[in-house]
């Protein structure tokens, strides 16, 4: 039996579910696969202390380390005496190297050139399918060593893409969602979800994974206006609300662009990834972001505390003292809930569809938790919103 524990990214959640069924098909047995993350310290850190707890708990078990913070940080996670195998992001896919002995499998990602998908059948435990279109990243932003980790931006082509969606529909799935490092980058975005759409009629929902604001086009904008089964939900890599620290990140979008796509979808929900307390951010430039927030209405925050990544610019800063970053990460976070808070009662009284993920839960069109009584999971109900219930909307099945 192949055990896997997953850190980070939606990408990595895939890659799980292709590492499962690729495990079970070459017979691996026995084994905890530990699939990282490398973007915050703090990922690393919690990956460190849960591989320890395994074998605290399973003496026995075979522990194989895979992920971004084994591509990045290989020989240290090989140090720890209660690793088995450290795999690369590379190798981790490759039924060969699971299936060897080699201990450290770790290869340099720069000059990949292809991406080899892989088409699986199911998501365990899960209502919602992923179907990756693109690996890697060509941006150099100064605080991400994701380009380290991930490599070059490489794109599956749409033959095999409509191929893995068609394959997830016939088995059941309603709702699909588009997952890469960065895809905006595949190339023409919203001709992808215009071709499978149509030749895939059987996808009732479509989801975006996260986006860079620098690649939001007006065609894609205007998509998102006209095509009802695209899910009025974007969240956005947009990290600053500044343009003096997004200028000292390396970041291709300004506050006009956010301004402009806020004009142009006033109805979509949003949400960002930020990081509080970047070296040099000053308390304007904090109240900037905070500004930005509310302005736009950014319901679906992802805060992290500025967190340094060896081999990166930023690296090399000074550092805002720690109590300083502390604060301003829990400034973004209180004006996220606000935000939140405001999405949620907006639908109060109002009918929306929800894809019911198991018995008496589901997740609406915008990213909002709905709770009820009964529901089929794998189906899609409408229901209608009767009240806020803390942090998820409460509501009665209409059909």
């Amino acid at each position: 039996m192949i055990d896997i524990l997953t850190f980070g990214c939606r990408l990595n959640g895939f890659e799980s579910e292709v590492l499962r069924e690729t495990a079970a098909k070459a017979g691996l047995d026995d084994a905890v696969i530990v699939n990282t993350c490398a973007v915050t310290a703090e990922a690393e850190r919690q990956a460190r202390q849960a591989i320890r707890k395994l074998r605290r708990e399973r003496p026995g078990v075979r522990i194989i380390v895979t992920g971004c913070a084994a591509q990045v940080n290989a020989k240290s996670f090989a140090d720890m005496p209660e690793v088995d195998r450290v795999l690369g992001n590379a190798a981790k896919l490759d039924v060969g190297v699971l299936l060897s002995s080699e201990r450290l499998v770790v290869s340099n990602l720069k000059d990949l050139a292809e991406l080899a998908p892989h088409l699986i059948e199911g998501f365990e435990g899960r209502s919602r399918a992923f179907v990756q279109i693109q690996q890697g990243c060509d941006h150099g932003c100064t605080f991400c060593i994701v380009p380290q980790a991930r490599g070059p931006s490489r794109s599956i082509a749409v033959e095999r893409i409509l191929a893995q969606a068609e394959k997830l529909v016939e088995v059941g799935y309603l709702e699909i969602v588009l997952t890469g490092v960065d895809i905006a980058s595949w190339g023409r975005l919203d001709q992808l979800i215009i071709s499978l759409l149509k030749a895939v009629p059987g996808i009732e929902r479509l989801r975006l994974t996260s986006m860079d604001p620098a690649e939001i086009t007006p065609e894609l904008i205007a998509l998102f206006k006209s095509e009802p089964r695209l899910m009025g939900h974007l969240h956005l890599s947009m990290q600053s609300g500044a343009d003096a620290v997004l200028k000292r990140m390396a970041r291709r979008h300004r506050r006009v662009d956010l301004l402009r796509l806020r004009d142009g979808l006033p109805d979509i929900a949003l949400g960002a990834d930020l990081i509080a307390g970047f070296p040099a951010e000053s308390e304007a430039d904090h109240q900037e972001t905070l500004e930005l927030v509310e302005r736009l209405g950014m319901a679906h925050l992802h805060v992290f505390p500025f967190s340094s990544r060896p081999g990166t610019p930023a690296a090399r800063w000074k550092r805002l003292p720690g109590d300083v970053v502390k604060l301003r990460a829990a400034d973004l976070r209180q004006a996220g809930e606000r935000q939140s808070e405001k999405l949620r009662t907006s639908f109060v009284g109002k009918s929306v569809c929800v894809l019911v993920e198991e018995t008496g839960r589901g997740l609406s069109e915008a990213y909002l938790p709905v709770v009820f009584e009964g529901g089929v999971p794998g189906t899609i109900a409408t229901v209608q919103i009767d009240g806020v219930q803390k942090d998820r909307l409460q509501a009665s099945i209409v059909s």
